[in-house]
């Protein structure tokens, strides 16, 4: 990998998180499933389309992409090698040829200017260190005229699995989930904030809009409550509790996940901001 700027994300997601997010690529996907139409429809992709996946993961939405822009090419850039691992892999058993994936720093990538049409991302762009170096650097990838879609968390209220994680700041030591603009998840949470954002860059015709989808957590609340506390930030807490307050937490998590089982699945409401805009013609 390149020079990476990204240095602290760069050792969680290839470390105990990307290595998480890796083994079950499958339930990530279905939490984060309903997200895929809508971009991929905001990105008004076409047949030739050359696309640039930012922060791609395992690649669910670089490939779905490449089939749609069929004499194209996708490319899928992420920091993770695990995840990119998972990505080759499931290019490889779906047939899709016209697809490639690096590990890299979109925030510094030495990409080959006016080289893409189209820039996309499914929750993948809120953690860089410099949000405006990173976005100028991927406009000047596209080339003029470029679109630029993706979505990004809203604010914590708007996110069930995070409301129920919440549940649990009486038994484990939860802080704030983090202030919009902040660093971090939210960075993007402030519709106002990513608009300037995104104009200091040199994108024009930014909007934002709200999207909403239920995404599938778990077979039921004991199977949720496992995918939920073993993912890094959970995890993180429960190593600094006892294994009676690790079990009690389990215990209540799973007593309010209940209320959320149907028809064979817990599923739990992500709020989200679909942002498009496009680097000037």
């Amino acid at each position: 990998m390149q020079h990476v700027a990204n240095t602290a994300q760069a050792q969680a997601w290839n470390g105990y998180e990307g290595d998480h997010w890796a083994r079950n690529q499958a339930r990530w996907d279905a939490v984060n499933e309903g997200f895929n139409r809508q971009i991929l429809a905001a990105a008004a992709l076409t047949e030739h389309d050359r696309i640039l996946d930012v922060g791609c993961g395992s690649g669910c939405t670089t490939r779905l992409a490449a089939q749609q822009a069929s004499s194209g090419e996708a490319l899928g850039l992420d920091l993770s090698a695990p995840m990119l691992a998972r990505a080759r892999e499931s290019a490889r058993r779906e047939g899709v040829g016209n697809v490639s994936f690096e590990q890299a720093d979109a925030q510094v990538h030495a990409f080959a200017p006016d080289a893409y049409d189209v820039a996309i991302s499914r929750f993948g762009v809120m953690f860089f260190a410099d949000p405006v170096a990173a976005f100028v650097n991927i406009a000047r990838a596209l080339r003029p005229g470029g679109r630029l879609a993706f979505v990004c968390a809203g604010e914590a209220g708007a996110n069930e699995w995070l409301q129920v994680l919440g549940e649990l700041r009486d038994i484990l030591p939860i802080g704030d989930f983090g202030a919009p603009g902040g660093p971090g998840m939210f960075s993007l949470a402030d519709p106002d904030g990513t608009r300037a954002l995104l104009s200091a860059a040199g994108f024009a015709n930014v909007e934002v809009a709200s999207a909403e989808v239920y995404g599938i957590w778990g077979r039921d609340a004991e199977d949720a409550t496992g995918f939920l506390l073993g993912s890094g930030p959970a995890r993180h807490l429960l190593g600094q509790v006892d294994d009676d307050t690790q079990e009690h937490a389990r215990q209540k998590l799973t007593g309010i996940l209940r209320a959320h089982e149907s028809d064979g699945a817990v599923r739990l409401r992500t709020g989200a901001w679909l942002v498009t805009a496009n680097r000037p013609s």
